[in-house]
């Protein structure tokens, strides 16, 4: 995967994690070509993509973003079945578990919207849900959604699916190329200059994740990228625990899991988050080191007892935390930019950036090759932070609530 660093590209594409590969992966789809993608780590995937749960669920609160989620399935899908590559894609299926009315009706509407979707989607009642969860109590329960095909997979894997399909047409992969400068004229971008030599390219994509801000400011923009911790456990290997159980959410406790190694990956969106602000470190710098905060695992473990209450006494085998990215009005931020022409944005993900990075690489095309995109895609342009002020400290603020609210009705 590591390719030399060529002169001329058409298309650059900065950030090798799940959504830069699949960006690329979806460039190439669409029939675009003359496309490198930079990576400065020395191998793909390594950075807050090696720390995904690695869940996927299609049911949302609107059309589009449930279109958005199925194409990322589709993806996941069909490069399960390629002959390169496996994104290590289960279609175990997702409960999602109402414990009040006020959720249960917000479940009828995501059902509403599911099935203008086209995506098959069920209640059920709770004795019909404990046969998917056998191990789960569901006395409290007042609704559950079921959606068959969703699942989870390998986000590592998922990486390398992309790389390796991407690569058979045509792309290109440099690890242990730091982007180091971008140059522009009239208004354009011209160049990108790396730790391994400078490339002349009509495109720049910024994918890089907790460095997009950064990556950002090298063309000139401004653009309110807030990396926010996010961490969940791994559990020992428990007694009645198989890879065939399906995912599930408990929204009203804001608690998400699954299966992993026969163990219990439970994690959850904290109700006081902690964010960073990339101004206080470099490009060349990583973001501040998470120390595990136990207090945080715990109170996970400590909600989902009454359902599962082996949750609160198992031992715990792995820890993951990572930055993703949050905006302060919760959307992605995608497309090109009308100040620097060329410079293209895939960023702010809002903790969607694995499950999502098919539908994000899909956006993207239609962004730039579409002459008259959707207002939804419209509704992603970097223009809406940069046409207008804004002040750091609300932005963080409000990127900040978006985490902390990410399963509010």
């Amino acid at each position: 995967m590591n390719s030399a660093i060529p002169n001329r590209a058409r298309y650059v594409v900065i950030g090798g994690g799940a959504v830069g590969c699949g960006v690329a992966y979806s460039l190439a789809e669409a029939g675009c070509n003359d496309i490198v993608l930079l990576e400065r780590a020395d191998d793909l995937g390594q950075v807050t993509t090696s720390q995904g749960a690695g869940l996927c669920g299609q049911p949302r609160d609107s059309v589009e973003r449930i279109k958005l989620a199925m194409h990322s399935v589709a993806t996941f899908r069909k490069l399960q079945l390629n002959g390169g590559a496996k994104t290590d894609w289960h279609e175990v299926g997702s409960l999602r578990i109402a414990l009040s009315e006020k959720r249960a009706a917000e479940f009828e509407r995501m059902k509403r919207f599911s099935d203008e979707a086209g995506l098959e989607t069920e209640m059920l009642e709770p004795h019909e849900a404990a046969k998917r969860w056998p191990l789960m109590n569901f006395d409290q329960v007042k609704a559950v959604l079921w959606c068959a095909s969703d699942g989870y997979m390998t986000p590592g894997c998922v990486v390398k699916a992309y790389a390796d399909a991407a690569s058979k047409m045509g792309v290109r992969f440099a690890t242990s190329a730091a982007v180091e400068g971008i140059t522009c004229k009239n208004g354009r971008v011209k160049s990108v200059q790396t730790s391994r030599g400078s490339i002349e390219c009509e495109n720049i994509i910024n994918a890089a994740g907790a460095h997009a801000y950064h990556i950002g400011k090298l063309a000139g923009l401004e653009l309110p990228i807030v990396p926010v911790r996010h961490e969940y456990f791994v559990s020992v290997p428990m007694k009645g625990l198989g890879p065939e159980l399906p995912c599930f959410r408990i929204p009203e406790l804001t608690l998400y899991g699954r299966v992993r190694g026969n163990g219990l990956l439970l994690g959850g969106w904290e109700p006081k988050s902690l964010h960073t602000d990339p101004r206080t470190y470099e490009l060349p710098e990583t973001p501040p080191a998470i120390k595990p905060d136990w207090s945080v695992l715990k109170d996970f473990a400590e909600k989902l007892k009454p359902f599962f209450p082996a949750a609160a006494t198992t031992e715990i085998e792995t820890i993951a935390r990572g930055w993703p990215t949050f905006t302060p009005d919760g959307r992605f931020i995608i497309g090109e930019s009308s100040r620097v022409k060329g410079f293209i944005m895939a960023g702010g993900c809002n903790a969607h950036g694995i499950s999502g990075s098919a539908g994000i690489g899909q956006l993207l095309v239609q962004s730039i090759l579409e002459k008259s995109p959707s207002s939804y895609v419209k509704n992603l342009s970097p223009d809406r932070f940069t046409e207008k002020p804004w002040d750091w400290k609300q932005a963080c603020k409000e990127a900040q609530s978006v985490y902390e609210t990410y399963y509010g009705v």
